[in-house]
């Protein structure tokens, strides 16, 4: 089920991103009195689709292979490289029949909805859930970092108090994509009394990206009880919100991530879990499940955090700001990949890696989040130089633009086929990294 839930959130996805981009393109060209033949979420591969139907000069359709769409745009060499139509005299309805600026609005029309996706979705965010940044000093246990944190020097109860010299008032500074992308960051942290500087090092953006599910560091819960969830052993034991849970048996901790493992032992049987409520300590038996659960969301209660709320007019320059970051993200990120700092085979993700991140469970904020993302993505790359991409378009219709009359339609023809062996290329690439990860992670 959980298998399931993952991919249905990528089909949903890519569906919502693929129709606003292709629209993008359609609506451009309609503008202009350009014929569009097909609309396709999804390639018909091999002309196999499941479902068309035409509709006025247009056949809507939805192929079979997710991996995105297109609109077949008449007079227009593409990916179907329908070269005996190109053969034909010149007609008012066609792409290569209107002026450069015009074919350039209808190139860039897919990005600009993208971006325009991307916006929206920030925008709704912002107006529907806020931001909660959590306030750095309630962090009294400080952080508990991953494998990779510990790798690059960070240690269990570090207390992060500035990055670049930078004091940090929220912890969700120190996880800034600018600060993570930047060049060799160093965070201040507060370790057993002494003052410590963690530098990360030169290859750090690698092993991020190979170890980005585990994400980075988290703030140590003090263990209080959230709620329980019905029926569940914690419930049946007698847990109550707001419990604070120190020991098991005889073991005492402070903070989730020391209850965690003490628990897995117990797994499959009794214990007793040590818990104060109010002004008393109280024992309450419990069965643990096989995979060491009882059954409860745990909480801090003493953390303090920073609440905005948007007003529907504030949303929206929140939501420009946000898209603006996140495309300055991705140019930094590709800067490194072209500068040799992070390899392209563990920067790039495939439909099997995007539906990790979506995860088992629908939560609807990391959905339309992801998508939003991904959404931001799809319009960088597609703004990439490269043939058969909408910037590879763009690029030649500069040069005609310059050199005063289009490139020849055998021309457009090699350059489209260079264009498509590079991602098809890519595509490999992006598949055979996922397979990879998958069987050897």
């Amino acid at each position: 089920m959980q298998t399931i839930t993952m991919i249905a959130q990528v089909i949903a996805a890519l569906t919502i991103l693929v129709t606003i981009h292709e629209l993008g393109h359609f609506l451009a060209a309609r503008i202009f009195g350009i014929k569009v033949e097909k609309f396709f979420i999804f390639f018909d591969a091999w002309g196999k689709k499941i479902f068309s139907k035409k509709i006025g000069e247009t056949e809507w359709g939805i192929g079979w292979l997710p991996l995105g769409g297109y609109v077949k745009i008449a007079g227009m060499i593409d990916e179907s490289m329908d070269k005996e139509s190109m053969k034909q005299p010149i007609q008012s309805w066609e792409f290569r029949s209107k002026p450069a600026w015009q074919r350039m609005i209808v190139m860039l029309g897919g990005i600009i909805f993208n971006v325009l996706l991307g916006i929206i979705i920030f925008s709704g965010i912002k107006y529907h859930y806020g931001d909660q940044l959590l306030i750095n000093n309630s962090v009294k246990y400080g952080i508990s970092p991953s494998e990779l944190a510990q790798e690059v020097g960070f240690k269990l109860g570090d207390k992060i108090v500035s990055v670049n010299g930078k004091p940090i008032v929220h912890l969700e500074e120190a996880l800034n994509s600018k600060v993570i992308l930047g060049d060799n960051p160093t965070y201040t942290v507060i370790r057993n009394t002494q003052e410590v500087e963690v530098k990360l090092p030169h290859d750090f953006l690698n092993k991020l990206s190979r170890k980005a599910k585990g994400g980075f560091f988290t703030p140590r819960l003090e263990l209080y009880v959230g709620k329980t969830l019905p029926n569940s052993a914690a419930d049946k034991a007698g847990l109550k919100a707001n419990d604070k849970i120190i020991g098991i048996d005889t073991l005492s901790f402070n903070c989730f991530d020391e209850f965690q493992p003490a628990l897995l032992k117990y797994a499959g049987k009794q214990t007793n879990l040590v818990v104060v409520r109010s002004n008393d300590t109280l024992k309450l038996t419990v069965t643990v499940s096989s995979d060491g659960k009882i059954g409860f969301q745990p909480v801090d209660i003493n953390w303090k955090f920073d609440t905005i709320a948007y007003s529907i007019l504030s949303s929206i320059p929140a939501g420009i700001n946000q898209a603006i970051e996140t495309i300055s993200s991705q140019i930094s990120g590709w800067g490194k990949i072209f500068h040799g700092d992070i390899a392209l085979n563990k920067a790039v993700q495939g439909p099997i890696g995007i539906a990790q991140f979506f995860g088992p469970t629908w939560d609807w904020l990391n959905f339309w989040m992801l998508t939003a993302l991904i959404s931001m993505a799809l319009a960088f790359m597609n703004f990439l130089p490269i043939p058969a991409l909408d910037g590879g378009h763009v690029v030649l219709l500069i040069i005609e633009m310059v050199i005063g009359r289009p490139v020849s339609d055998k021309w457009m023809e090699r350059i489209q086929t260079v264009g498509m062996v590079i991602l098809l290329s890519l595509m490999v690439l992006i598949f055979g990294n996922d397979i990879f990860q998958l069987i050897f992670k």
